[in-house]
Formats: C-alpha cells, sequence, structure tokens
C-alpha cells in the first residue's frame, strides 16, 4: 500500500491520464510551463491493460519520458488493485512503477479531476447559462450526466481549492409537478426508489422517454438517447421534445439541490457530453427556472451562476493545473500515491 509523502509536487515530466469506460485520454506535461504534448483518444477495448496502452500509444510515440501520473479513474481507490467501473481494466501502481519507469503514480477520482477543472479553466472554456457571466472566488458544485451522473464538489478555503468527491449522482429524485406524478410510477426503479442518476444520464434519458410514452398510451419509436435528443433539438418528435425538457428540469432541481448543499456561490459548472449536446436545452429559461425555485432561498440562487463546461478534454485540464501548481488545491495523496 502507499505510504504518505510530505512532497506535494510530483516530479516532471508529469503523465496526466482521464481513464473512461469507453475513451482514455492522456497528456504529458513537460514541465510546469510548458503547453501539454497531447495524444489521440485511445479506445479501451482496443487493448487488455492500460499497461499496454500506455507503452504501446503514449511511451513509445514520445521522445519524452514520463516521471510520474496521475490518473483519474471512475470507481474506488481503496487498495493496489483498482478495477475500473465500466471497462475490464485494473490499474496497478506498483506494477506501472516497476515496468513503465514511473517513479511517482497519483490516482484520483474522475470528478475529483472535473472539480479541479472547475477551478482552473479559462472563462471562455465554459458557457453561461442564464445571466450571470463569470464565476465568483468560492465553492462550486460539477455535475456530470454522461454513462451515469458524477457529482462532485469544490470548497474553497484557506486560498486554496480542495474537490469533494461522492455519489451525489445517487440521492433520491422525486416527482413534484402534477405531470411528474403521472410519469414517475412507470420510470424503473433500482430496489424500490428513483436516484438521480435513473434519469439523468445517458440510458436515464430511455427510462423518461419510455416512462412518458407509456404515461400516455403511446408506442415508444426511439431506443438510442441520441435519437431522443436529436429529434428534441429539432422538434420533429413531441414527446422527445418533453422527454428533454424533463431532463433538463430535473437536472437543474437536483444541481440546485447540490448548490444548496455545498452554499455554491462559485457556480454550477454542467460537464461531460451529454451537456453540451444539449447546450442549446439548456440555454432555454426551463434550466435556470427550476434551478432557482428553491423557496425560501430562491433570491440566493438567483446569485448563483450556472455554466456548461465546453472544453474536450476539461478532466486532462485539471488535472494538469494540480501538476503544475499542487500548492493552489488541497488533494489527498494518503492511500492513493505510490513511490518508487
Amino acid at each position: 500500500m502507499s505510504h504518505p509523502v510530505e512532497n506535494d509536487h510530483l516530479p516532471f515530466p508529469v503523465l496526466v491520464g482521464d481513464i473512461g469506460g469507453t475513451n482514455a485520454r492522456f497528456w504529458i506535461l513537460s514541465d510546469a510551463d510548458a503547453k501539454p504534448k497531447e495524444f489521440a483518444n485511445i479506445h479501451t477495448a482496443d487493448f487488455p491493460t492500460i499497461d499496454q496502452a500506455l507503452k504501446e500509444r503514449i511511451l513509445d510515440q514520445s521522445d519524452i519520458a514520463p516521471r510520474s501520473a496521475i490518473l483519474a479513474v471512475a470507481g474506488p481507490i481503496k487498495d493496489d488493485e483498482i478495477p475500473l467501473t465500466n471497462c475490464p481494466w485494473v490499474i496497478r501502481p506498483r506494477v506501472m512503477i516497476e515496468t513503465l519507469g514511473f517513479t511517482d503514480v497519483l490516482v484520483v477520482n474522475d470528478f475529483e479531476a472535473q472539480a479541479l477543472a472547475a477551478a482552473a479553466l479559462p472563462l471562455e472554456d465554459s458557457a453561461p447559462i442564464g445571466e450571470r457571466k463569470e464565476a465568483v472566488i468560492g465553492s462550486r458544485v460539477i455535475l456530470g450526466p454522461g454513462t451515469g451522473l458524477g457529482v462532485g464538489g469544490l470548497l474553497y478555503t484557506q486560498h486554496k481549492w480542495f474537490p469533494v468527491p461522492g455519489e451525489g449522482g445517487h440521492v433520491d429524485l422525486g416527482p413534484r409537478s402534477a405531470r411528474d406524478f403521472e410519469i414517475f410510477p412507470h420510470i424503473e426503479k433500482i430496489e424500490g426508489r428513483i436516484s438521480g442518476e435513473q434519469i439523468l444520464c445517458g440510458r436515464g434519458i430511455i427510462h423518461l422517454y419510455n416512462a412518458i410514452c407509456k404515461a400516455d398510451g403511446i408506442n415508444p419509436q426511439w431506443t438510442d438517447p441520441a435519437d431522443v435528443t436529436a429529434h428534441a433539438l429539432s422538434g420533429s418528435d413531441p414527446v422527445a421534445v418533453e422527454t428533454m425538457t424533463l431532463f433538463v428540469t430535473y437536472l437543474a432541481r437536483l444541481a440546485g439541490d447540490m448548490a444548496l448543499v455545498f452554499m455554491a456561490r462559485g457556480g454550477v459548472f454542467l460537464s461531460g457530453g451529454i451537456s453540451q449536446k444539449i447546450a442549446p436545452l439548456l440555454q432555454s429559461p426551463v434550466f435556470r427556472a427550476a434551478f432557482e425555485d428553491k423557496a425560501p432561498h430562491t433570491a440566493m440562487m438567483k446569485k448563483i451562476p450556472t455554466f456548461v463546461v465546453t472544453h474536450p478534454q476539461a478532466a486532462l485540464c485539471g488535472l494538469a493545473a494540480y501538476a503544475r501548481s499542487p500548492d493552489k488545491f488541497g488533494v489527498r495523496h494518503e492511500g492513493r500515491r505510490w513511490t518508487r
């Protein structure tokens, strides 16, 4: 198991990696001031192990040999073998150190990386939702509807940013309006409950679409969430339009709840591919109306800005910011950093 390390600076060059279920993305930073060396996305299904993928597609293709690595993964980090949630790769930091030439490997949660990005991204890499155009220095929240629903917090205290990973995507989501009460009985439950992730992710779009069809006695036409979103964006299918209008409403409600939990005066950031694809729907008045509707705190909610993260490699930006200036962040190393 790893042991505490006093020096938070990982030695350069640093490899930063964002490893998802389908794609793995990597940059190498030669030093704290250099632009990152970027690599093409790696399809995780193309390689049996992350070690082989790194050797063939990154290390053998680079004239810069990284001394350390910071890897963001979806899944719990408990011991020396870290299985990924949605692909068969297993991260073995000690083996990486022995065979790939690293002296340091730090593994963090994928939404810690997204939270770091919410502190580090330039203004032009986020599109504002609503009238408030700029984030202020203050605690923030990031939500990422994708394969699942990731939620992370970012606390600002003692002049540092502290990412807070969690499982906020699995909090209860319930009906509120008369229309909600017609639809929710038809949404597929997990052990008797409906969590945010049952609706606010890719498969959740289909859960919601099918529930609307059942409530109205309509035969569903679509089985792919991309079809539902495309027809909602074009306005060509009224059921798809309602599905995504409700999706935006429920996402806004949950985003508002998380903003209240974290007192996120610094803003709420929506990350991931789904948020980017449905950005025009998020810009409609529906999102801000549902986000702000938190009596008795509506006035406070109106002051909290909301954004869609538009940078395609936001997690890598967050990891790179940490690698360059670890003193600006509070990232726990104990139990998650391995050294030679």
